[in-house]
């Protein structure tokens, strides 16, 4: 499938109510004259809400430097980016801050929790700095499935990596968001932890109705997902649907040879 094939599909057809972040014409460049790197070279996608979707590609294929756009990190050097139907394009300091916190969750491949905090104060943290009340009845719901109940008040020094990462997770869905970007989530982690993680990331989606999207270079943790899309040179190449690691990984090896 052609690049323009999947923006058109994915991108410009969905309609606001159907698509959670869409991307359109985005090109994003780094340096100039003989450092000039183009990271994104026109990409158009679009994400449909309560659906699973992992972005990979070889090293350099601009995978990351997609999510960070769509997710509000960088700016986009051309072309627009929604979240719903805010366009994220001139978006003040301030609005920007305001939609990431109140409309995204993330899951980074470094845990980023507070270490002195507890892993409910880690979790409960992004709200309580907007200062929005805690849906109790959500969070024991969330905290119940992620196998968090007994951990509440521990500090992430008292737990594993992927309890850890399972905090991550927990705090990425308390607010309700729109879309959960994750980075690598499962980079820190073993093999049983990486299948814990992906497994929650996919309950996520499939229980508590979310959107989530996710930059992985493992065919293991892709295959979760309903959709893998495959970026080389800054241009979407390829996609899988109900994709398996094999699969994937056959994918990866084609587009690290050509």
């Amino acid at each position: 499938m052609t690049s323009q094939a999947i923006g058109s599909e994915t991108g410009d057809t969905a309609t606001t109510e159907t698509t959670a972040a869409r991307a359109v014409d985005l090109t994003k460049v780094y340096g100039s004259g003989d450092t000039r790197v183009r990271a994104l070279d026109g990409v158009s996608i679009g994400f449909t809400r309560g659906e699973f979707t992992a972005i990979m590609g070889p090293s350099g294929s601009g995978k990351s430097t997609l999510m960070h756009c769509l997710a509000g990190l960088d700016n986009a050097t051309e072309g627009s980016v929604r979240i719903g139907e805010t366009d994220l394009t001139g978006l003040s300091d301030k609005l920007m801050t305001q939609l990431r916190r109140d409309r995204i969750g993330f899951v980074f491949q470094a845990f980023n929790l507070v270490p002195t905090l507890t892993a409910l104060e880690n979790i409960t943290l992004p709200l309580d700095i907007a200062g929005r009340k805690v849906d109790r009845e959500w969070l024991d719901n969330v905290v119940g499935r992620l196998g968090l109940s007994d951990r509440l008040h521990h500090r992430p020094a008292e737990l594993s990596g992927g309890q850890q990462q399972r905090v991550a997770c927990a705090r990425a869905l308390a607010g309700k968001p729109e879309i959960i970007f994750g980075d690598e989530p499962t980079g820190n982690l073993d093999s049983r932890s990486s299948g814990e993680v992906m497994s929650i990331l996919r309950a996520a989606v499939d229980e508590f109705g979310q959107t989530v999207v996710i930059v992985t270079h493992d065919p293991r943790a892709a295959s979760y997902a309903d959709r893998v899309v495959f970026l080389a040179d800054g241009r979407i190449v390829d996609e899988l649907r109900e994709p398996t690691a094999e699969a994937v990984l056959d994918k990866m090896k084609s587009l690290e040879t050509n």
